[in-house]
């Protein structure tokens, strides 16, 4: 048993190992393994029991987290490239539908403009044939139109192909 306890304090002792040592500008850096090779072995301030003699250095292509965290802001933006492009197509993508949905209203707006302009024209044509005129008023019973009711509604024609048979413009719907 004192055998296995002496064995455990021993690799327990290696795996709280620090290293620590000043960056490039000249910040501390404490970490669990080595610094990379490209720190002179004056700015290693301190290094694990077993290392003294020795540096084993990591790659300089492969940096370790604390080293990533310990580097300027203006080095790494902290953005993630596959997000910012998804989120570009996204935006990209919803432009895209709010166009469509803007240009399908206005398709629906001419349509009713021209529906409207159709109507009316038939209605202008139907009063200014000077027949008897039919109509339902409220009540529901059929009565014909006197010439006051005909010019009224010949004018209201008349309005609405000003403002339905021509170009489209900034008007609302009726």
């Amino acid at each position: 048993m004192l055998v296995l306890l002496c064995a455990s304090s021993v690799f327990s002792a290696s795996a709280h190992a620090q290293w620590q040592w000043v960056d490039e500008q000249g910040r501390k850096v404490f970490s669990d393994r080595p610094p990379p090779s490209q720190v002179p072995v004056e700015r290693i301030q301190k290094r694990p029991a077993g290392a003294h003699g020795k540096t084993t250095a990591l790659p300089a292509t492969h940096p370790t987290p604390e080293l990533a965290s310990s580097q300027p802001a203006g080095r790494s933006s902290g953005v993630d490239k596959d997000l910012q492009a998804r989120k570009t197509a996204e935006q990209a993508e919803q432009a895209q539908r709010e166009k469509a949905k803007e240009q399908e209203q206005e398709r629906k707006l001419a349509r009713t403009r021209q529906d409207n302009c159709a109507r009316a024209q038939a209605a202008q044509t139907a009063l200014n044939d000077g027949r008897l005129m039919a109509h339902t008023n409220t009540e529901g019973e059929r009565g014909f139109m006197d010439d006051a009711t005909r010019e009224a509604e010949r004018q209201r024609a008349q309005a609405t192909i000003a403002s339905d048979c021509g170009p489209a413009s900034a008007t609302t719907p009726r």
